[in-house]
């Protein structure tokens, strides 16, 4: 049985979790750590999402955010590809 639909309107409180494939890291040095906490703010800024906690660990991390007009996969997405 297929999952069902996330709820993703403007508003939503969101508990997003980003996990290294097969636990791998996601960040290896103080660099690393310092470029995702500047993309997340970023993103928060660029779509006026609200992010009211966050951790970092080394092979994944917690948001906590509430959705603005933008969807949350989409601002997940931004946040994680890297250029």
């Amino acid at each position: 049985m297929p999952r069902r639909a996330r709820l993703d309107a403007p508003g939503t409180l969101h508990h997003v979790i980003v996990r290294g494939i097969e636990k791998r890291r996601i960040v290896n040095d103080v660099a690393d750590r310092k470029e995702f906490v500047r993309r997340l703010g970023e993103l928060s800024a660029g779509t006026k999402t609200t992010i009211y906690a966050w951790t970092l660990v080394t092979n994944h991390a917690h948001i906590l955010l509430r959705s603005s007009d933008i969807r949350q996969w989409r601002i997940c997405r931004a946040n994680y590809q890297r250029s």
